[in-house]
């Protein structure tokens, strides 16, 4: 499980970088924007697709640390 979610959570964090450097780009980079999938089907984040990518990295930066912290089993 440890594993499982420290995985999930680099890829998270991969995603959200990846979104943030395609909002900053202005789109040049498409293969970038996994989570614009996300920020253009979810109606109220229109218009805040750059914070939602950070909170997306963010939130798997916390995700792996803390699954790396979790006690061995």
């Amino acid at each position: 499980m440890k594993k499982f979610l420290e995985g999930l959570g680099a890829i998270l964090l991969v995603a959200g970088v990846a979104g943030v450097i395609r909002e900053m780009t202005g789109g040049w980079f498409h293969f970038l924007g996994l989570t614009r999938f996300l920020t253009e089907n979810v109606g109220f984040l229109e218009g805040r697709e750059l914070f939602a990518n950070i909170v997306v990295a963010v939130l798997g930066l916390a995700l792996a640390i803390g699954a790396s912290r979790m006690a061995q089993d």
